[in-house]
């Protein structure tokens, strides 16, 4: 292995570990029986988060395009791009199950409104 494929291995690895303590810091508040639900899903995030920062770097390095060398007009996606965007919207799916799931957990305090029903209720 080639010490620029262990660089990025590594960088990987790194991006990988920093998303999934994020996220478990965020549920490490969340009821613990959600948390254990949502354990999958928390990895899942941070491999994909992980994936695509390698994409990024690569496509950093060649674009997200092909273009034709004597005919420009002539353009093909990189099979890189397609694989980043993919990852994106799973990564977005993940997130937005994962931001439910927080959502349901978070005892919301009493507004105005329900101050008002609560006086109410009481004459």
């Amino acid at each position: 292995m080639k010490i620029g494929e262990v660089v990025r291995i590594s960088a990987k690895i790194e991006v990988y570990k920093r998303e999934e303590a994020k996220l478990r810091e965020i549920f490490s508040k969340v009821d613990p029986e959600k948390a254990e639900l949502v354990d999958g899903l928390i990895q899942d995030a941070a491999f994909l988060k992980a994936e695509n920062s390698e994409l990024r770097s690569r496509m950093a390095e060649t674009g997200m395009v092909e273009f034709h060398p004597t005919n420009p007009r002539l353009q093909r996606t990189v099979e890189a791009a397609k694989q980043y965007l993919k990852n994106v919207n799973s990564y977005s799916v993940i997130v937005k199950t994962l931001n439910g799931v927080l959502m349901k957990d978070v005892i919301e305090d009493d507004d105005e409104f329900d101050k008002f029903l609560r006086e109410r209720q009481g004459d």
